[in-house]
């Protein structure tokens, strides 16, 4: 959802006038709220991979009402073109995916080396099929709710006086993408023996790597590290990165968000590839291992030793926070 800012921001270019709804999961309206260029969020009813035709049928029903122009189908499957074409909108671009002949009506075929990001493929349908991209493409940019920040520095009783430097230990898409804890905890400690203060963010899934690493700190530090994983919403997790003065992130949302929101943010990369979906920003350092088996795309390492993370030392790590950002190290005693 992140990049897909970037194909409304082109449509915005193209025509400054246009009027754009969003239809999507409703768990998105967080974010969709953060774009300036999106005008309306409307709630998906039917869950990912659910058919439910009569539902689907009803909402285009609404939708015909609003007499939209144009719908840009982002998603490859077939069910996802559905509605348009319920609705009777008179252009529907997308990309052929699972061969919806009759329910686009400018349908792609994708070259994939012509189009090797995700971004580039968004992008492009904004354009006429034999039309080259711009040089300079926009990027994800999601606006901070300056108005909730008071409400979120009282609710979480939050002091800026220690710079904030944002873990994200978690992976929806699974654990072969996820930075060993040990290596986490490592780069809070050194963090905090530099006088930073650490936040521990993620979904209710990461709130247990998140005390794991929150507890294996003690002494005088214990009390600088916060697990907020599990402890926010989506809208409050984006404010809350707004203030991190850095961001150390697995390859997942809160890494695209975190890039979406221009903060010096490294990525550690595992199974995956940036190749594809990288970090969108001018801040950011991008580390990985080269392996022989890798990058796999895999849920779970097929070796079982996640060589590709585990090796992946958190001293680089330090030293990419340092590039990024003023991190003195304290003079010894």
């Amino acid at each position: 959802m992140v990049m897909a800012q970037t194909l409304f921001t082109s449509l915005k270019q193209l025509a400054p006038n246009c009027i754009i709804d969003v239809l999507a999961p409703a768990w998105s309206r967080p974010l969709l709220e953060r774009m300036p260029e999106v005008s309306g969020a409307i709630a998906m009813p039917v869950g990912h991979g659910e058919l439910a035709l009569p539902k689907r049928w009803a909402l285009a029903q609404q939708l015909r009402k609003q007499a939209y122009d144009e719908a840009y189908v982002l998603p490859n499957s077939l069910k996802s073109a559905l509605i348009p074409a319920f609705a009777g909108i008179p252009l529907r671009v997308g990309w052929r995916g699972e061969m919806r002949f009759g329910l686009l009506n400018d349908i792609r075929l994708l070259d994939k080396e012509r189009y090797p990001l995700m971004i580039e493929r968004f992008i492009a349908l904004a354009y006429d099929e034999d039309k080259a991209l711009p040089t300079q493409l926009p990027r994800p940019h999601l606006q901070v709710d300056e108005s909730a920040l008071a409400a979120l520095r009282d609710k979480f009783e939050i002091d800026l006086s220690r710079p904030v430097l944002a873990l994200c230990p978690g992976a929806e898409f699974g654990p072969a993408k996820r930075w060993p804890e040990v290596h986490y905890q490592h780069v809070a400690q050194t963090m905090l023996e530099r006088g930073w203060q650490v936040w521990l963010m993620g979904s209710d899934s990461d709130a247990g790597v998140g005390d794991s690493i929150a507890t294996s700190i003690d002494g005088a530090n214990a009390a600088f590290i916060r697990n907020l994983a599990g402890q926010t919403e989506l809208s409050e997790a984006i404010d809350l990165l707004s203030m991190a003065a850095a961001v150390v992130s697995n390859d997942s949302g809160l890494m695209h968000i975190s890039a979406a929101l221009a903060r010096p943010l490294v990525v550690v990369y595992g199974s995956t590839s940036p190749g594809f979906t990288p970090p969108l920003g001018d801040c950011v350092e991008v580390l990985s291992v080269p392996v022989d088996c890798g990058p796999c795309f895999q849920r779970e390492c097929p070796r079982g030793d996640v060589k590709c993370l585990v090796e992946l030392d958190p001293d680089r790590v330090v030293a990419a926070l340092d590039k990024l950002v003023d991190t003195p190290v304290p003079e010894q005693a």
